[in-house]
């Protein structure tokens, strides 16, 4: 039997932190405010597509986010919402054209809706892992160097102005890695990560909000 969600205002009043997972799936964070698009899945709180923006989350208003394995799966080009936009084809087509892509919306949103000092904690898919390539149903690749975007300074320096990015992020990496490599030294580890295939399975982001 499917839970009935249950608003973020009735959670809020018996926790002192918004905690929120995002895309939770059938591994929602305890304790955590599980969002997610599937409504068959015990423990989900809110069933929403998190391809419509804005979320319905105040700005400012979360303390921690967890979002594990969902920013492979995120379109490019945020259909549904240019068509919800968009009077006419022609409009349709201005609109497709200064659409910001899926990744950019997601990172902005999470800008949007974390408290300075939040921190969201995001896991993906290590690029050079056959986890990123094998699921049919993922849009993208994510590597170390994709984080590096989302802080300002660094935009700033480089004269990335123009990528539409808004939000300003301090982050932390860190690595889930095949487990033969956990008995080798620090040094053949470290030559694996920059050379092999598979030799990182996942990476994990924590983000903490500037």
């Amino acid at each position: 039997m499917v839970e009935t969600p249950y608003s973020l205002k009735e959670y809020i009043k018996t926790h002192d932190v918004l905690k929120i997972d995002l895309a939770a799936g059938q591994n929602k964070k305890e304790d955590y405010y599980g969002i997610d698009i599937s409504s068959d899945i015990d423990g989900i709180d809110l069933v929403y597509d998190l391809t419509m923006y804005p979320w319905p989350i105040e700005d400012n208003s979360v303390e921690l986010i967890n979002c594990s394995h969902y920013m492979e799966h995120i379109p490019h080009l945020d259909i549904k919402g240019i068509l919800k936009q968009s009077d006419s084809f022609e409009e349709f087509k201005s609109n497709v054209i200064k659409s910001k892509d899926g990744f950019i919306n997601f990172i902005n949103e999470l800008d949007r809706i974390l408290k300075v000092g939040g921190k969201a904690t995001i896991t993906v898919p290590h690029y050079m892992s056959v986890r990123a390539f094998g699921d049919p149903t993922h849009t993208r690749y994510i590597g170390d160097f994709s984080f590096l975007y989302l802080n300002k300074e660094r935009r700033d320096s480089n004269k990335l102005d123009h990528y539409n990015i808004t939000c300003d992020f301090d982050m932390k990496l860190s690595y889930h890695i095949d487990n033969e490599l956990t008995l080798k030294s620090q040094e053949v580890r470290d030559e694996a990560f920059r050379k092999d295939w598979n030799a990182i399975n996942d990476l994990i982001v924590e983000m903490t909000k500037r």
